[in-house]
């Protein structure tokens, strides 16, 4: 029975990574065939769809600062199930939208999902796993994370195919009824995606309600029985009853009837001073705990721990792993491989990143953090560069054709079709024989900028449109609110009203062969797997181990959202920028952010492996 509660609890944990990693992952299969649809259908920008994406980590954001206040609250269990239902709303939500608002809100709900996901179920862990389960605990949640990257993956290759079987059995069909059958496919798809993610979430959920509270939190609330009837769930009697002594102690709670050998009163008044903010009410301090809250987290003797902390994660997050993990499918897109193909890429990367993760699990107790972050970031710089270069030697052969494009635009507004005429106009190769086509069109109103892209061989070829309405978005409720406050720091669409239409670049070139795709594919399989046995393990270890026991609740807050913004920030303008300036850029930028991340990794990261906390705050205070 104990054994079966272990694994229970343990399966239901891993369900958490699981819809942890689909978060993440889900959009990269899903974003191509929105970006098609959504985007022409209710005139999505290119700023629009980058928030999209951005959505699920804000979400995170919000939800990493308060998870732990909930999990006080209302006890990590339940908070497992909030956050199991507010993924499973979210899925509906996402897949009967019919507008941009439902859409970014189930895209929010699920980032909520994932930051308290990432909270509380390694909370959770800690709490209810005995000292000898805690490692593979919290392997087994990273490695189903990993899995989840791998399960979204194969849902988007799966409706891949379909589109493609839908657009082979278009061709017959005459031009107008082949777009719709095109565009109802790709509709259907991205929709589907969504779909498809539901049964994890309802499993979780339910799941969550049926396991046990956690002891530690138990006693926090002076549920002393319950706490032992929880522990007993996978513990034997003597262990239970030992395990409960050390939680009362720890808790400051007057234990009765302690056997010999248990916590003496000094061992209670100890525990009081250090266990302060792990859940419900605060005990009384003793003087050690008092001289513990004296030191600030800004404390001359923590400044180097906690800023090497936040420049780690900050710099982790600046490799652009998670844009690249959610931009994939599109990225191949453009460096030549075709649609099936790319999300067949997509599954592979997601299958080395869980392999990757194994390995680094095996690693790391061996070969130690400091080792390992050096070599993956150095992988990381390699695979960055190269597929920077790649790319670069494609966009520079690409042509100037912004004269042309403003020439055809009528007042403030433009459609083009990228069809053989329009081909030849722009001065590029048309017809049966000819490469296909790639045009990037950046252009603004005022302040208000979009990209657009269209390619020569899309069956639907839907025309390029711009104009006032798509581009210039009013405020919302709240961004009027902040307007008036002088604190909405987004354009104002009044300046963007009378502004006449600019093209500020147009480029046309041809598509990069398949070849071509398939060497940025190896490029980024170096930098997942890089990624993967280095910073995607490590930074978590070397996080909680630079923090000084003393401030690491302060601490890991704090780099934890310093964290969250900056991936934030790239999610949020990785569209544009490529638009504008092109992949190159973007993966050079990366590039040196990680030459950082390993000068940091091997000049000032100490190596902490078979090293006590004590020894390690000894490091940083000579």
């Amino acid at each position: 029975m104990q054994a079966l509660s272990m694994r229970y609890l343990l399966f239901i944990a891993g369900m958490g990574g699981l819809l942890y990693g689909i978060d993440v992952g889900i959009i990269a299969g899903a974003l191509p065939y929105l970006e098609s649809t959504a985007s022409v259908a209710w005139k999505l920008s290119a700023q629009q769809l980058s928030f999209i994406v951005a959505a699920v980590l804000l979400g995170s954001v919000l939800s990493s600062l308060f998870a732990g206040a909930i999990a006080d609250a209302i006890g990590r269990r339940w908070a497992m199930v909030l956050a199991g239902a507010l993924f499973t709303i979210s899925i509906p939500l996402i897949a009967l939208s019919d507008g941009y608002t439902p859409l970014l809100l189930g895209r929010l709900l699920q980032g909520i999902s994932g930051g308290l996901i990432g909270v509380v179920v390694p909370l959770y862990l800690a709490e209810c796993l005995g000292a000898q389960q805690r490692g593979r605990g919290a392997a087994l949640f990273q490695l189903l994370l990993t899995i989840g990257l791998v399960a979204a993956a194969v849902i988007g290759l799966l409706q891949a195919q379909n589109v493609e079987a839908a657009t082979q059995a278009a061709q017959a069909l005459p031009d107008t009824a082949r777009a719709a059958a095109v565009f109802d496919a790709k509709d259907h798809a991205w929709r589907s995606i969504f779909w498809m993610c539901l049964a994890p979430g309802l499993v979780f959920t339910f799941g969550s309600g049926l396991l046990a509270e956690s002891p530690r939190w138990l006693v926090q609330r002076g549920r002393i029985e319950q706490a032992r009837s929880a522990l007993l769930r996978s513990r034997a009697a003597a262990a239970a009853d030992a395990e409960l002594r050390d939680m009362q102690a720890a808790a400051g709670v007057v234990v009765q009837h302690a056997a010999p050998g248990g916590p003496s009163e000094g061992d209670i008044a100890a525990a009081r001073g250090v266990v302060a903010g792990r859940g419900g009410a605060p005990a009384a301090r003793s003087p050690a705990g008092a001289a513990a809250a004296d030191d600030r987290l800004l404390s001359r003797r923590y400044m180097l721990p906690f800023l090497l902390a936040c420049l780690v994660l900050a710099c982790t997050q600046a490799t652009g792993i998670n844009s690249v993990l959610a931009y994939v499918v599109n990225i191949l897109n453009q460096a030549g491989l075709p649609g099936a193909s790319a999300n067949m890429a997509d599954v592979g990367l997601k299958l080395l990143n869980a392999v990757m993760t194994v390995v680094a699990v095996l690693l790391v107790d061996r070969k130690g953090r400091k080792f390992l972050l050096m070599l993956g970031s150095g992988g990381i710089v390699i695979a960055l560069l190269s597929a920077g270069l790649l790319f670069r030697s494609v966009e520079s052969e690409r042509r100037d054709v912004g004269a042309i494009v403003a020439a055809q635009a009528k007042g403030d507004t433009l459609s083009l079709r990228l069809d053989a005429k329009t081909l030849k106009a722009l001065g590029a190769q048309a017809g049966q024989d000819a490469a296909p086509q790639l045009l990037t069109v950046s252009y603004s109103y005022g302040p208000f900028t979009n990209v657009q892209t269209r390619r020569s061989d899309d069956p639907a070829l839907a025309p390029m449109v711009l104009s006032r309405d798509d581009t210039v978005q009013p405020d919302s409720v709240i961004g009027a609110f902040f307007r008036r406050l002088h604190l909405n720091p987004f354009a104002d669409p009044a300046a963007g009203r009378n502004a006449p239409l600019t093209i500020e670049q147009a480029q046309i070139g041809a598509l990069p062969s398949a070849a071509h795709g398939w060497q940025v594919t190896l490029a980024i399989c170096l930098f997942v797997a890089s990624f993967a046995v280095g910073p995607g393990v490590c930074v978590w270890l070397a996080l909680s181990e630079l923090m000084p026991t003393r401030i690491r609740s302060n601490g890991m807050s704090i780099a934890l959202l310093v964290n969250q913004f900056v991936s934030t920030t790239i999610a949020a303008v990785f569209l544009p920028t490529v638009g504008r300036h092109g992949y190159a850029a973007m993966f050079f930028f990366w590039a040196g952010c990680t030459v950082v991340y390993f000068l940091a990794a091997a000049f000032l990261l100490p190596e902490t492996k078979g090293k006590t906390l004590e020894e390690i705050e000894a490091h940083f205070a000579r």
